[in-house]
């Protein structure tokens, strides 16, 4: 029998301490150290994922220009707005780690994408039964699948069901449920995290089997459990949204293999989540009432042109201090933006509250849209409204100059197919503007932007 060993663990950043102390020496946080028992087992009649690779070898050192590899080859989930923000799909042997609030639809995202794999797939469950999943699955999809249920928490168990089964993609629903039998402290504690995690690893590199994880967050809408698992695995793609709302976007923070700038949006509706492939029809208000204070704006996620529509709110101070309140858009440019226009336009917003909103729930830090938040405080402050079939791409310098923008062409063309008549950009874009059937609208500094809009 192996000795016991204590080990002090941060709740909060992972880091090891030999004895408690009030603060963590890594973090510098206060009262996250909770004692855990590490106990390491006999494993010699254990079958970890090590036993179940058939194509384990002991790895040696080689020359990088002798190494051979294949063309990256993707396995398709059949969602393609979780390829999109994938980089196009799986890559055999990658850990995919998703995390979002409580009720948002992590676990029916990854439910309806296993339902839909072409592949054999295993979804281990340690937080429902299989006739909880069932019933979900008969809503999201009722067509029969190669997707295989399984209701377990010890990772052992689960080897030796992987090792019967050879799944081609596994989905673990959670992370912080698994335990394993090398460390002995609760289910979804710093140490149990990063065990059940490190075993995985090994099992998806010497199998190249594709495993995706569901990870809680704490309340600051972080990843629960220690900083090191975010490290760990691959990619980590956050499912964000509001439940009081539809839309649910999806997000890559971290992506070994593709770009962290692309964005997926759902639908959540009553059978389950809807591809949304025109996002920009949802984010636009369809109305023929002209409201002021309205202003359009051609964004870019990641490869991916939007439409978005930009709210503004401009009113007289009542408490003497004027307020700025943001949602979906950085504070801090807003009041920067604000001090120009004050400065080089001569708009006294200085003791007015202003309030910005972007539609449709959704974070944008594209500076591209700076120009289209100018329009939209401006036309709020001036009640007057912009025309509908008015769109702006461009960035405001401190000097008030408007500034060019990156992939400019891919904004035009998204405004174009969305039926907008002129588009706002700066000057110092190298285009043609007879070349697109929208009229491109060519400015330098905010004042002629206001001369255009409001003469």
């Amino acid at each position: 029998m192996a000795k016991t060993k204590t080990t002090f663990f941060c709740q909060n950043c992972g880091n090891a301490h030999a004895k408690w102390q009030g603060q963590c020496s890594s973090c510098k946080q206060w009262n996250t150290l909770v004692e855990e028992v590490v106990q390491k087992q006999d494993t010699k009649d254990w079958k970890g994922p090590s036993s179940s690779a058939k194509k384990s070898r002991t790895a040696s050192p080689a020359l990088i220009k002798d190494i051979q590899y294949e063309k990256e080859r993707r396995l398709s989930t059949n969602n393609a707005e979780l390829d999109r923000v994938l980089g196009g799909g799986l890559i055999p042997g990658s850990l995919t780690l998703l995390g979002g609030e409580p009720g948002i639809g992590k676990s029916t995202l990854l439910l309806q994408v296993s339902l839909n794999l072409k592949y054999r797939t295993l979804y281990v469950s340690g937080e429902e039964s299989q006739q909880q999943i069932k019933m979900r699955a008969e809503r999201v999809n009722p067509n029969p699948s190669e997707c295989y249920i399984l209701t377990e928490t010890k990772t052992q168990h689960i080897f030796q069901q992987i090792e019967k089964l050879e799944p081609e993609i596994v989905i673990i629903d959670s992370i912080q449920t698994l335990h394993s039998d090398f460390i002995e402290s609760s289910p979804g504690s710093v140490s149990q995290i990063r065990e059940c995690t490190s075993e995985l690893i090994k099992f998806a590199k010497e199998t190249h089997t594709p495993v995706l994880l569901i990870g809680h967050i704490t309340k600051e809408g972080s990843i629960a459990g220690p900083k090191i698992l975010e490290h760990m695995v691959d990619t980590v793609l956050q499912f964000e949204g509001d439940r009081n709302h539809v839309y649910r976007i999806l997000r890559a923070h971290k992506n070994r293999f593709g770009s962290t700038n692309e964005l997926g949006i759902y639908e959540m509706l009553g059978e389950g989540l809807r591809e949304v492939s025109n996002p920009s029809e949802i984010l636009l208000t369809k109305g023929n009432q002209e409201l002021s204070g309205t202003a359009v704006s051609a964004t870019l996620e990641g490869l991916r042109p939007l439409m978005i529509e930009i709210q503004a709110l401009v009113s007289t101070a009542v408490y003497g201090t004027p307020q700025r309140s943001t949602t979906g858009y950085n504070a801090k440019r807003l009041n920067m933006i604000l001090a120009v226009l004050e400065k080089r336009a001569g708009f006294r917003l200085g003791a007015k509250d202003v309030f910005l909103n972007i539609t449709g729930g959704i974070s944008v830090d594209d500076p591209a849209i700076d120009l289209a938040v100018v329009a939209a405080i401006l036309s709020s402050n001036e009640d007057i409204s912009i025309e509908k079939n008015i769109c702006f791409a461009a960035e405001i310098g401190l000097a008030g100059e408007v500034r060019p923008v990156p992939k400019i062409e891919q904004r035009i063309l998204e405004a174009e197919k969305l039926g907008f008549e002129t588009i706002v950009v700066s000057t110092q874009n190298k285009l043609n503007p007879g070349k697109y059937a929208i009229k491109v609208e060519l400015a330098s500094r905010v004042e002629e932007v206001v001369e255009f809009l409001f003469g």
